[in-house]
């Protein structure tokens, strides 16, 4: 097992892997910008390194200056969390050259699964269902044009590199296709450096239901079910629950299959999540693969009460996994908080938290790192908490939910707490009935707090 963990990261997942290791008796080493100078999981580590200046390229996306703490600190693995260097092949392989181990999978797996267009190829090779669409980038507009009508309108244009919904655009009809092209693309190579484009068939209504996946070093696969992410913000995930709603126990256990042979497909090692696209006659078809851990990772640990960052710590000091499928026992649902203004747009809100009372009680988790005289900075994503409740039954956890969000107050800030206690009351969400695009009619009222 390791002895020292850096970990290449920020924020309320810093901290939920510094708690797991110290249960695990590992030491951590925390790194930081200036703007995180006062941040909760740089108080909490045994170690912490100042890797650089607020922006992101040149702190925490700054490799050599990460690797520059791994070297004065002695630690023997880094753990990269989600976003930033999470999926970076090239700072896995840097790692590995040095004799450090990147808790996740090798470059080779973050590889074929990071680039979409190569993902796509080894999922059709593995026989898992994917969306229609091309067998490779767009090579300009007259090729996407006669590629569009021979799919079929409407098609999305995706990057080829992207993530968060970035280079995403949709094509209902000739005439729009080459303005979203060029959108596409500038904004593409804007996120990315890569203005690589594809074109897959839009599905219209779908769910978004994604199954996590754990794989060992000793060749063992397994999935611990699956997670309904469908309520989105412009492709940005705000409610995720296990499990889904419209999951039947034979489309889980065609999904779960389909999970296993993706991640089989490359070998994985690690914890990862295969995403896929699901029609409302519950066709289903492989979207993409995250090869990390996610932002919505305690929702399944609620319901199968597994430790997954454990879990992946294990794996990757080479511990073999039982290879044994979990199905969910109980029912949860997270919130997303975000600094935002949902009654204006969802305009970021940063800014220093006056005042701070986190949601308790039986069944409620909250993962945090902010506290009451924290100044949230401008500079990185605006999520500040995750509200994680679980229950015997949907019903119960909706009911729950409510309940933690009236309990959790932030004051100096705006935040996204009314839109989700307006969620939990929305009828069509609380039936069950909703899809991807649910949130573009709904409109969050303004109200008394």
């Amino acid at each position: 097992m390791f002895q020292k963990i850096l970990i290449a990261n920020r924020g309320e997942i810093a901290l939920r892997i510094i708690r797991t290791c110290k249960e695990m008796g590992i030491r951590t080493v925390a790194v930081y910008s200036t703007a995180d100078r006062e941040s909760l999981h740089v108080r909490f580590a045994d170690e912490a390194v100042c890797i650089g200046p607020p922006a992101s390229k040149d702190s925490y996306l700054n490799i050599s200056k990460i690797m520059a703490a791994v070297e004065i600190t002695n630690a023997d693995a880094v753990h990269p969390g989600y976003g930033f260097l999470a999926e970076n092949a090239e700072f896995a392989e840097i790692c590995d050259s040095y004799g450090i181990k990147f808790i996740g999978p090798t470059a080779e797996m973050i590889r074929k699964m990071g680039d979409k267009i190569t993902a796509k190829e080894t999922m059709i090779a593995a026989e898992v269902p994917v969306v229609p669409g091309s067998e490779g980038l767009i090579q300009d507009v007259k090729h996407g044009i006669n590629l569009a009508k021979k799919i079929g309108y409407p098609v999305i244009l995706k990057a080829t590199a992207g993530g968060g919904g970035k280079g995403m655009r949709i094509v209902w009809a000739d005439e729009e296709f080459e303005a979203a092209w060029e959108s596409a693309r500038q904004e593409a190579e804007a996120s990315f450096a890569n203005a690589g484009i594809y074109i897959e068939k839009f599905i219209e209504e779908p769910r978004h239901i994604e199954f996590q996946i754990i794989g060992d070093q000793h060749g063992n696969t397994a999935h611990l079910s699956e997670r309904d992410c469908s309520i989105q913000r412009r492709h940005q995930k705000l409610v995720e629950e296990s499990p889904s709603p419209f999951m039947t126990d034979s489309l889980r256990e065609r999904m779960g299959n389909a999970a296993i042979k993706a991640a089989k497909s490359i070998n994985y090692e690690g914890v990862g999540t295969v995403e896929f696209l699901v029609d409302k006659h519950r066709n289903f078809y492989f979207m993409e693969m995250n090869t990390r851990i996610q932002v919505e990772h305690p929702v399944t640990e609620e319901v199968i009460e597994h430790d997954l960052i454990k879990e992946q710590i294990k794996v990757a000091a080479g511990e073999e996994i039982s290879g044994k499928n979990y199905y969910p026992q109980m029912h949860a649902i997270e919130c997303r908080i975000n600094a935002e203004d949902p009654f204006n747009d969802f305009r970021p809100s940063p800014g220093k938290i006056i005042s701070f009372h986190s949601a308790k009680g039986y069944g409620v988790r909250v993962d945090t790192h902010v506290y009451a005289g924290y100044i949230i900075p401008p500079y990185y994503d605006s999520m500040i908490a995750k509200i994680i409740c679980r229950a015997p039954t949907r019903e119960e956890c909706i009911l729950r939910m409510k309940r933690a969000l009236g309990e959790f107050i932030v004051e100096g800030i705006k935040t996204t707490v009314p839109f989700h206690r307006q969620l939990m009351d929305d009828e069509r969400f609380r039936s069950g009935n909703f899809h991807t695009g649910f949130l573009n009619d709904f409109s969050i009222k303004k109200i008394a707090e």
